[in-house]
């Protein structure tokens, strides 16, 4: 079993970080070489959510350097954190995460992500891959620093453009 830890704070509330994550829009950015198919949208809070995922690996892993994931969404509480589950290939792998907003004053908060991963084909645990495919997908926290942070940035400047519309129709 690998597991990885990362935290950050961020210039936004909970409420903020939340939209990021669980708005799906068909404009929503999405990140270079990561698609990500909703095939069940959850509840209201989106508990229940099912997703396919794919991603980059390492090409060494005989795959074309495309990972896929299916993944689900449990423990939602709004504003404050959600839990996923999923199943991966190529390794054959179980991956559970913990995503955590934490509000700092009136507008930072601080976001806590963990993840625990476990493949679970006894030949990439003897072949040491677990460790290694873990540690590439882990490494580069700064890829999540930078999607949440563009994220916010896609939503403030969304909901001024809504802002302008709305007041451009109030004038008409």
């Amino acid at each position: 079993m690998q597991e990885h830890h990362y935290e950050f704070e961020v210039d936004a509330t909970p409420e903020q970080i939340w939209e990021v994550f669980w708005y799906h829009g068909p404009d929503k950015p999405m990140t270079p070489g990561v698609t990500i198919e909703i095939l069940h949208p959850g509840d209201a809070t989106g508990e229940g959510l099912v997703r396919h995922c794919h991603f980059p690996v390492p090409k060494w892993l005989g795959t074309g350097g495309i990972g896929r994931s299916w993944e689900w969404v449990t423990q939602v509480r709004p504003y404050e954190s959600w839990k996923y589950d999923a199943i991966g290939k190529p390794l054959w792998s179980k991956a559970e995460g913990f995503v955590t907003l934490t509000p700092i004053g009136e507008t930072r908060t601080k976001m806590d992500f963990v993840e625990r991963y476990w493949a679970f084909n006894p030949w990439m645990t003897r072949l040491g891959l677990e460790r290694r495919v873990h540690a590439r997908l882990s490494r580069d926290n700064d890829a999540f620093f930078r999607h949440v942070t563009s994220g916010l940035e896609f939503h403030r400047a969304r909901r001024a453009r809504l802002a302008g519309d709305e007041a451009q129709r109030d004038r008409a």
